[in-house]
């Protein structure tokens, strides 16, 4: 598709808005969702805002704690059908045809795009395709639940906000902490300042990715569309190892983007906050070339917010993480007896709180180690506790955002502003600067180099949008 063309069906797209504007969907009505990306994430977000309850055993277990499914869930319809698929990769197709079996089947998402008979879109595609594929379904007037990381740029940011208030549309992104119960608790918990003053934030991201040497380039399989799925990223030879995108930065920004996000939407959530002032990041390569991939094996940054300092670190090569555990409690991506992988942790002068996608635990400081040996009065006493994984709540959120017409929880602009943490921190890391972030003109203060990295230019023809 060509620029020229684009305007034609941006201006098309009005028409379709405004059809879909004056059909506001009933509780009996059924919502029919188009999924763009039918790999395993996707797929999961789709069967799970069909939302019966046995299906949501089968797919997502921890959202049943104890055997219990989180309360807020029921066993009533929700009247969602998925009525059509798309991917670049037929296979793909092949197989989500096996828990949909009536949905039509799309290799170009334009076409699902320009089906009257789809209300709303999963965007599940790699990262490098959110920006193009985002604004286009807005301007399509299709709601739309978008997996986390919004963008991979982060000039697309504003374009893609600007397509969804110009549109109208219901978004909400894939960042499930925004409907766990205990995240706003925990919210609730720090700005009330039953814990102190919190001046420091960890964030922490581990796994092991494993030693795996890294595949040769082969031919392109039977079914796929290699030109395609490579889109606006660089174009290179096909190689099996790529479509495992997550581990190539060409189409993700890393595990500080993939897992990271997530916490530091939760982190803004939890302390009140919005963007960073300041970065300076570092990040090591010392196994390029010898493994699948290129993701950095450790990366560190170091944000100033208002108020309180929060650092980061991730590493792929050992998934211990932080270590040590309360007997009892369960936590996200734990696999072994002691590890805890993933999780953040606020520090208060009167203790201090952890927290993780399925519990958090607080310890009181100890007195006698206090100023003057007081604690406050209304200052908690150890706790912890667990709850379901959020994924299944997550999904019937944006279907009932979508029936009301309400602004989600985990909008758009929530989505981008947590987006953007990650994408400052690579770019840190790149120039080996500290660097001023200026939310106001989403761009750095004082460093050329650094802004000539906001935005990579899209591989030809798929540059089928215009960001500036």
């Amino acid at each position: 598709m060509e620029r020229r063309e684009f305007v034609r069906t941006a201006g098309a797209a009005a028409t379709w808005t405004a059809l879909s504007m004056s059909r506001v969907l009933g509780a009996n009505d059924r919502l029919n969702v188009g999924l763009i990306g039918c790999g395993g994430r996707g797929s999961l977000d789709a069967r799970l805002m069909r939302g019966k309850l046995d299906d949501l055993k089968a797919l997502a277990p921890d959202s049943f704690r104890d055997g219990r499914p989180d309360p807020r869930l029921t066993n009533e319809p929700r009247g969602v059908e998925i009525a059509a698929l798309c991917d670049v990769d037929q296979r793909r197709i092949d197989r989500a045809h096996a828990w949909a079996p009536h949905a039509k089947g799309y290799a170009d998402f334009r076409k699902l795009l320009e089906s009257k008979d789809v209300d709303a879109v999963i965007l599940a595609t790699p990262d490098h395709w959110h920006g193009s594929i985002a604004i286009l379904t807005c301007e399509a007037g299709k709601d739309m639940y978008i997996e986390k990381p919004v963008m991979y740029s982060l000039r697309e940011a504003r374009f893609i906000r600007d397509a969804v208030r110009r549109n109208r549309r219901i978004v909400q992104i894939g960042t499930q902490h925004r409907s766990a119960d205990h995240i706003a608790r925990a919210a609730q918990i720090v700005q009330s300042g039953k814990i102190g003053p919190v001046y420091f934030v960890r964030v922490w991201n581990y796994r092991n990715q494993g030693n795996a040497a890294p595949s040769p380039d082969a031919p392109v399989p039977a079914g796929l569309d290699w030109d395609f799925w490579l889109g606006p990223a660089p174009g290179v030879p096909f190689n099996p190892d790529r479509l495992i995108y997550r581990n190539f930065m060409d189409y993700t920004n890393g595990v500080i983007s993939d897992y990271g996000m997530h916490r530091f939407d939760s982190v803004h959530q939890i302390m009140g906050v919005d963007t960073p002032l300041t970065v300076a990041s570092s990040w090591t390569h010392f196994r390029t070339g010898k493994v699948q991939g290129d993701l950095p094996d450790v990366h560190q940054a170091t944000y100033e917010y208002p108020g309180f300092v929060l650092s980061y670190e991730c590493n792929i090569v050992n998934s211990h993480g932080l270590g040590g555990r309360t007997p009892g409690m369960k936590y996200y991506g734990a696999t072994g007896r002691n590890d805890r992988p993933h999780g953040m942790a606020f520090y208060g002068t009167e203790g201090a709180l952890f927290v993780d996608r399925i519990g958090m635990e607080f310890y009181p400081a100890d007195k006698e180690a206090m100023d003057e040996g007081k604690a406050s009065p209304s200052r908690l006493e150890e706790f912890h506790m667990n709850e379901a994984e959020p994924t299944a709540m997550h999904t019937k959120n944006f279907v009932d955002f979508v029936r009301a017409r309400k602004e989600p929880f985990a909008n758009i602009d929530a989505g981008c502003r947590s987006t953007v943490v990650p994408l400052i921190g690579n770019i840190a890391a790149k120039t080996g600067q500290k660097l001023r972030w200026d939310a106001a003109s989403e761009s750095f203060a004082d460093s050329k180099e650094a802004n000539a990295l906001l935005f990579r230019e899209y591989r030809k023809p798929w540059d089928l949008v215009r960001f500036s």
